[in-house]
């Protein structure tokens, strides 16, 4: 039996709240729902260790008092989890403002991330969150970006800069999430150079999901930043295992903070969010991605050695079905594979 015990092992709650609610097919699954559904998932004994949570209301109110934190602290320690990393609000639905928008809204930006990294620090008080991110996108789509896109990276650079100044203050990391609908972000290459133009790297990572990224190589939204041809045929799995691989290889120094998912290499859109990589169930017959073998192109290095960069490891299942949250199989079979991914890639603490 393999006894790595790390990284630790998480779920997403905002899958209950991202596409859902007013002006979407499904309504919010509240906060406890999520939690208690990740707290019940077990496969042998083993169980999800913490979870990531959203920073907005109906969940977790980004203004939320010091007493709303000790209660939240109080029902994860009931159901043995821990809090780990934090999504800041920082999106214009969310209270927000985009990035590389105008001063009023970049202003905003910052306002929501240093609200997040106060709940980061309200929740490590307590010790119930020993590990984690506060996490940020560019929060503008790619439409308008693509207007003026050197002057909008710029401003994506500036805005994150303050934000880190902000992190720092607070003791927190902040990780820029690479997903093909967030403008400056909409590729490897265009998040790199963001990474890069910031130049904060003690402060300023990478978040990256691997259903999101998976449109990367095939320059979805960027064809420009393409790693395989425009003919590119899923099947062949060498050519994709080369791309992906090399993806990983580009971005690896700058990750910390991970998503384990599955991606059938199809867009999905729901609610407010645009269209994204789309998530499935890992054992999804449209899959494309060997998770596992995914999986260490991100936790290990050059030679297949684990980084230790992350300590804990999170699914999103974001805007999967709420029938489909529902199942209690769902969670076992998510655990189940993250569980393999930390046998095959994690170490013994």
């Amino acid at each position: 039996m393999n006894e790595n015990n790390c990284p630790k092992l998480h779920n997403a709650t905002w899958p209950g709240v991202v596409g859902k609610g007013p002006g979407s097919p499904e309504p919010i699954i509240d906060l406890a729902t999520m939690i208690d559904l990740t707290a019940a998932a077990n496969v042998n004994g083993a169980k999800f260790g913490g979870v990531d949570l959203f920073l907005c209301a109906p969940h977790v109110d980004i203004d939320s008092s010091h007493d709303d934190m000790a209660r939240l602290a109080d029902s994860l320690r009931r159901r043995d989890l821990v809090a780990g990393s934090l999504v800041a609000p920082v999106w214009p639905p969310a209270g927000g403002g985009s990035a590389f928008g105008d001063a009023a809204q970049r202003a905003q930006f910052v306002v929501q991330v240093r609200k997040a990294c106060a709940i980061g620090r309200k929740l490590r008080a307590p010790g119930v969150r020993p590990s984690g991110v506060v996490r940020i996108d560019s929060a503008g789509g790619v439409a308008d970006w693509a207007k003026d896109p050197a002057r909008n990276t710029q401003s994506i650079n500036v805005t994150f800069a303050k934000a880190c100044d902000v992190a720092e203050d607070a003791g927190e990391r902040l990780a820029a999430e690479g997903e093909i609908c967030w403008g400056g972000m909409h590729s490897w290459r265009k998040t790199h150079d963001v990474l890069e133009g910031v130049g904060r790297p003690k402060t300023l990572g990478f978040q990256a999901d691997m259903a999101h990224t998976l449109l990367y190589p095939p320059g979805y939204n960027a064809p420009a930043d393409r790693l395989v041809p425009a003919d590119f045929d899923w099947n062949d799995t060498a050519a994709f295992r080369d791309a992906y691989a090399g993806l990983a290889a580009r971005l690896r120094s700058r990750t910390i903070d991970f998503h384990v998912a599955q991606n059938d290499a199809t867009v999905k859109g729901q609610g407010t969010h645009d269209k994204t990589g789309r998530h499935c169930l890992p054992n999804d017959s449209d899959g494309k991605l060997d998770i596992v073998w995914a999986a260490g192109q991100r936790l290990g290095d050059k030679n297949g050695n684990p980084t230790r960069a992350m300590r804990h490891l999170c699914w999103d299942g974001c805007m999967f079905p709420n029938d489909v949250m529902a199942r209690p199989v769902t969670w076992n079979s998510i655990l189940s594979v993250m569980l393999d991914v930390r046998s095959a890639h994690g170490w013994r603490e």
